[in-house]
């Protein structure tokens, strides 16, 4: 990998929040996943303890969990000193405070340590990065992005959110991304020039309300189907 872990920042979303940020049944559940940007996120931990299929992509799973952990803990406080100086762009209902919310996601990266050398030897965990997979075409049945395309508009560009979509489309039947606002909780600078891309080249691009909402306005996430998925979920409607 071309970059080093002091520039990262870990911040891992809890199992439950994956469930309500991509609106996931008992039945999406079942599917075959894939976890782009997962991160130190305590979903894949969670589910393979349920019995459930899913593999995480991440740079920062080339380094090991004490690595990790240490990164953890010399950023932690940062995160949360900017979230508590930014608390006005946030819902504080579900979750009621900055030092409630420390404890939330402390939670999950403490899972995912523990699970994490394990996660890599089985394949779980993988060194990886958008907008390119190493996964065979429909390997999955459905790609989850979670705090990484649209968040960060500003630093990355539409054709890298085209081209990640159209990658994570091409190994999985379906692909759901949150949020999809920018930093500063506007609507991405990105969303409507890469949904027109999409649309233009015959993919199926739906925004879907969820239940989950943490950052304001951050209640929403995109659902994207290949024209070839798209063509054969109609052809089996008329069935």
């Amino acid at each position: 990998m071309s970059f080093t872990l002091s520039e990262i920042v870990p911040w891992g979303r809890s199992y439950d929040e994956y469930v309500g940020m991509f609106s996931l049944s008992n039945t999406d559940l079942k599917r075959r996943i894939l976890g782009c940007g997962d991160g130190p996120a305590s979903f894949n931990s969670i589910l393979t303890s349920q019995g459930g299929s899913v593999v995480s992509i991440d740079p920062v799973y080339c380094f090991s969990a004490d690595e990790i952990k240490k990164r953890i803990d010399e950023t932690r406080g940062i995160v949360l000193d900017q979230t508590r100086k930014n608390r006005e762009e946030f819902v504080w209902e579900n979750i009621s405070s900055v030092e409630e919310l420390g404890k939330i996601r402390m939670s999950a990266m403490s899972i995912f340590l523990e699970d994490f050398e394990k996660g890599r030897s089985e394949g779980r965990y993988l060194p990886g990065e958008l907008p390119h997979l190493t996964f065979r075409d429909d390997q999955f049945d459905l790609a989850l992005c979670s705090h990484f395309l649209f968040l960060y508009s500003g630093q990355r560009s539409a054709q890298l959110h085209i081209d990640s979509i159209k990658e994570m489309c091409r190994v999985a039947g379906e692909t759901r991304i949150f949020p999809l606002l920018e930093l500063g909780s506007g609507q991405s600078r990105h969303l409507e020039p890469v949904m027109a891309a999409l649309a233009f080249e015959h993919y199926q691009v739906e925004i879907r309300q969820v239940a989950y909402q943490f950052q304001k306005g951050g209640n929403e996430m995109m659902v994207v189907q290949s024209p070839a998925d798209s063509m054969r979920r109609t052809s089996g409607k008329g069935e």
